[in-house]
């Protein structure tokens, strides 16, 4: 059954894109499967894309007559096997993305359907291996380098560049576990990026971070309490089921 806040539930709220309820960025369980719909639906609407393209695609124009060398006459079938092979790439992207639609919707139904749960399971599970998972979600954090909170001491921009250099001072480490032995990052970090990822950004600033395992840069920033807050919940809540996964 849907997670539920204040009488709103949390797909639904995803689907129609209403504003969340006042007090849902502190309800950990509303905040994750909201989250985990919005992915699914960013999913949906990448396969819409690829059908609206196939159906978009204008076939290829004719080729002229050659009555000098009627060899060339075939070229027609050749045409409409295209038109054809076009036709079935869009069929089969509408057809997955009918199969999202119905996990969405079969998501919001009672406890009491377990055949829609099962298909609602499944199309969840293939949403999840197509995108790459969400910030603060158990899966985010198991695959994570580093996810942490900090005050920047210092921002710089390059010169000749619009890039600028953050340097960070932890201030409350997610992931990794400290506890862990040789696990422990270094209380100061240093990222360089570009100015459009963090507009505004400046010393003193507080600052939530990931990482994701490899990588040199984070690929998710939240500046200042107001950004921050309900993401700390988010991860909070995630935390105990990412220490039960291993990536990948």
């Amino acid at each position: 059954m849907s997670a539920e806040h204040d009488g709103a539930d949390a797909l639904m709220t995803a689907i129609t894109g209403d504003p969340l309820p006042p007090g849902a960025h502190a309800d950990a369980a509303f905040l994750a499967e909201y989250r985990a719909a919005e992915a699914d639906l960013a999913v949906l609407r990448e396969q819409l894309g690829v059908v609206g393209r196939a159906l978009a695609e204008p076939p290829p124009p004719a080729l002229a007559p050659e009555p000098v060398r009627p060899v060339r006459a075939p070229s027609r079938p050749r045409r409409r096997a295209f038109s054809l092979a076009l036709g079935g790439l869009a069929v089969t992207a509408a057809a997955s993305v009918m199969a999202g639609l119905g996990w969405l919707i079969a998501g919001g139904t009672g406890e009491g359907d377990s055949a829609s749960a099962d298909a609602g399971s499944a199309a969840e599970k293939q949403s999840d291996a197509a995108a790459a998972p969400a910030f603060g979600s158990p899966r985010y954090l198991a695959c994570a380098r580093l996810v942490a909170e900090g005050e920047t001491t210092a921002v710089e921009r390059l010169p000749g560049t619009t890039t600028v250099r953050i340097t960070l001072r932890l201030t409350r480490v997610y992931h990794p576990d400290e506890d862990a032995p040789g696990r422990k990052p270094d209380a100061e970090q240093v990222f360089v990026v570009d100015e459009n990822v963090v507009p505004g950004i400046r010393a003193d600033d507080p600052v939530l971070v990931g990482v994701p395992r490899g990588a040199g840069q984070p690929d998710f920033w939240a500046v200042g309490e107001r950004q921050i807050a309900p993401e700390r919940a988010m991860v909070t809540a995630s935390l105990p089921e990412a220490r039960e996964l291993t990536c990948g």
